[in-house]
């Protein structure tokens, strides 16, 4: 059931509707740069560092043989590419490549200020707040740092 403005609808139903939110602009955003939502969260994820295929499967909680897919599928369009692990001959290494870079710096950006924007109608005050609230939420429950923050600096490009 729809609450009207002002009536409370408690954690679980806020949440899970916020989720829908924000996957609603990440997933519009993605469009509008020709990226799938899953491209647009491998992108994102590999802006701060190659991972190896065991770590970004646990990240971006996929399958071995799903997230194979996402990385071939990623890898022809030149946006991410497989090198060696330093730390295990064995294993391989997913690293944005220079136009990856590009494309996941512009995608981030555009999809932060769409998110950000989510909150306009907040004053200021309840802005940090919400901030506040959500951090600990996120960092109570150990969520893994999958999303730059816009005031992070430069994204590395190996």
């Amino acid at each position: 059931m729809v609450k009207a403005a002002g009536e409370r609808m408690g954690i679980a139903g806020a949440l899970v509707r916020s989720a829908f939110l924000v996957d609603a602009v990440y997933a519009e955003s993605g469009r509008e740069f020709g990226l799938t939502p899953q491209q647009g969260q491998l992108l994102c994820v590999l802006m701060g560092r190659p991972y190896g295929m065991g770590e970004l499967g646990g990240l971006l909680g996929l399958a071995k043989s799903s997230l194979t897919g996402l990385v071939d599928r990623t890898a022809r369009r030149g946006l991410v590419r497989r090198e060696p692990d330093p730390q295990d001959a064995r294993a391989v290494r997913v690293a944005l490549t220079e136009e990856g870079g590009a494309l996941a710096d512009a995608f981030h950006t555009e999809t932060c200020r769409r998110i950000d924007a989510l909150a306009d109608g907040l004053a200021e005050p309840e802005r940090g707040a919400l901030e506040a609230l959500l951090t600990r939420v996120v960092l109570d429950n150990k969520v893994p740092a999958v999303f730059k923050e816009l005031d992070e600096g430069p994204v590395p490009v190996s």
